[in-house]
């Protein structure tokens, strides 16, 4: 019993729906960060699922599904305050850290940064209650890794 309550506060319940809901948070804010120039080209997708797979450890299967529903519901987009306040809730600041970081990966991986992007990772940001700087951090780092695979 105690270990129950220990982990209902520290966010770690191990149940499959909460990490579907956490698959899909995610899945959701990528294709959000990926579209927010207009188009989603096979790059995008592709380090999507890659980050998906890679870095949060989740199952190719459930990756590639999770993506599909995405595009399908796209239309009926959640807001950016919706995904936030579930992840300010579920991730630690590291975490979040990370997702900011992966999120430039994405919107290097096409080559161009367009401002609708930038901005939205600067709102992503500030509703994540990341920094500037951190966040200007993540985009070196994420730029970075994208140099070196070239």
């Amino acid at each position: 019993m105690l270990n129950i309550i220990k982990n209902f506060f520290d966010n770690e319940v191990d149940d499959s729906n909460s990490q579907n809901n956490t698959l899909e948070l995610l899945c959701g804010l990528m294709i959000e960060a990926a579209y927010s120039d207009g188009k989603i080209d096979n790059e995008e997708i592709k380090k999507i699922e890659s980050i998906l797979v890679e870095i949060f450890e989740e199952k190719p299967e459930e990756v590639k599904n999770c993506i599909n529903i995405s595009f399908e519901n796209r239309d009926n987009s959640k807001s950016l305050f919706y995904y936030t306040s579930k992840i300010n809730k579920q991730y630690s600041e590291k975490k979040k850290l990370l997702l900011i970081e992966v999120l430039w990966e994405i919107v290097l991986s096409d080559g161009k940064v367009h401002d609708y992007e930038s901005s939205l990772i600067r709102r992503l940001s500030g509703l994540l209650y990341v920094s500037d700087v951190n966040s200007g951090n993540a985009k070196k780092r994420a730029l970075n890794k994208l140099t070196d695979k070239i």
